[in-house]
């Protein structure tokens, strides 16, 4: 093959699922963030959607492999089964022989070995790949294995990933209790032009590159037509251009390699093939859908009493914390990776507290969730966050502390 040729330890662009070749793009690491919040939370599904090619698997093994030993992880991506089957099958992840066991058999088992995972402190995390091809009867049991519960939190943690169909099963009219029970749903679009370059660098950089230019800088506008962004593209254009290379004995990927890798391919511009993949507006279509309605609330964030950022609440979900991949930054030792999460809804608009270290506080009082209301401050680290309520009439609610959650002394 090529690596001695580019100098490379490894294969680039290989099409497996290799967590370290993972590229966080902002949304990417949104996902992620995403299916690290059912660690923290029990109440409801994580749901991932992608096309084919978007980075879903990898992203799947990478949030795996960064798991605590506590948690217990049944992966299912053979979805075309019968119910009794697929719950066989979750049984057989959890390291039991269930074949000659009949359907309510296997309930039972499972729901034993729930709740002996609870009691003894293990979390156990279900994820579903190419969710979109369970039938409704399986569906129907997904739904209610998530009910399965001990007095104070779900037992089964439950994430859906698979391509845009499975959004459309979980809107129809079928499926209604089900998407009732979905807490977070994001769709990976393709990859920015930026992204695409970074992503084309960091896989080379993963592989060996040492910051060695491999692909010539007037290749990577035509790799974006011809890709789309879509990361499973890149990687077959990207290898075949580089054995074009290879081919005639030349260490750097010209514009005449890239045309010869696209005429091998029979490839047309993406746009051409399809914009299924594209969002007209990144930052947009990295909100929840609900995200671009009415303005419900603003939050001021504030520093030694100087306010530092400003935030408009639409439906959806905000999360606050230390990291880049949160919604607002707030760069703080005292501040958590993902700290806290702002839910808002047309009614009302709740804080809820991430697991995080310092906690956050109403009222010199830590709390895990509190419904906010007009003037509400809350304090979180140094800092601290005043909600604004922008519906028309402002009413404060005259029990401040009827709707929160305290934190339980231990």
């Amino acid at each position: 093959m090529y690596l001695e040729l580019f100098k490379l330890h490894e294969l680039p662009f290989r099409l497996t699922p290799d967590p370290e070749f993972l590229y966080l793009s902002k949304q990417h690491a949104r996902a992620k963030a995403y299916m690290e919040s059912t660690i923290w939370f029990t109440d409801g599904f994580v749901v991932i959607t992608g096309e084919i090619g978007a980075g879903k698997t990898t992203l799947i093994e990478t949030f795996v492999r960064e798991l605590q030993p506590d948690v217990i992880v049944a992966h299912i991506n053979q979805t075309q089964l019968s119910p009794t089957a697929f719950l066989q099958t979750v049984l057989v992840q959890f390291g039991f022989s269930p074949f000659s066991m009949r359907k309510p058999e296997v309930l039972a088992t499972l729901n034993d070995f729930l709740m002996e995972q609870h009691a003894a402190g293990r979390k156990v995390l279900l994820i579903i790949d190419e969710a979109q091809n369970l039938n409704n009867r399986v569906l129907e049991e997904v739904r209610m294995l998530s009910g399965i519960e001990t007095a104070k939190e779900k037992a089964l943690r439950i994430i859906l990933t698979g391509q845009p169909e499975l959004s459309d099963k979980l809107n129809s009219k079928e499926f209604v209790q089900l998407a009732q029970r979905v807490r977070l749903r994001f769709h990976l679009a393709a990859l920015t032009k930026s992204e695409t370059d970074a992503y084309i660098d960091h896989r080379l950089e993963v592989a060996g590159s040492q910051g060695r230019r491999i692909f010539a800088a007037e290749t990577y506008p035509t790799i974006y037509r011809f890709t789309g962004g879509v990361p499973r593209l890149i990687n077959t254009l990207c290898d075949t251009a580089l054995m074009a290379a290879f081919a005639r004995d030349a260490d750097t990927v010209s514009v005449a390699d890239l045309d010869s890798a696209i005429q091998e391919l029979q490839w047309v511009e993406y746009s051409s093939r399809t914009n299924r993949m594209r969002a007209p507006n990144l930052e947009r279509a990295m909100q929840p859908a609900a995200a671009t309605g009415q303005v419900i609330g603003r939050i001021l964030i504030a520093h030694e009493g100087k306010t530092t950022m400003e935030r408009e609440l639409r439906p959806g979900r905000v999360v606050i914390g230390r990291t880049s991949d949160n919604d607002l930054q707030i760069d703080s030792k005292f501040i958590s990776r993902h700290h806290c999460q702002i839910l808002t809804q047309a009614d009302s608009c709740v804080i809820e507290d991430l697991n995080s270290t310092n906690g956050i506080y109403v009222h010199a009082k830590r709390v895990r969730r509190h419904n906010l209301n007009d003037g509400d401050v809350v304090a979180v680290g140094q800092h601290e966050i005043m909600y604004l309520d922008e519906r028309a009439p402002r009413v404060r609610h005259a029990a401040d502390g009827a709707d929160t959650e305290a934190v339980e002394k231990t």
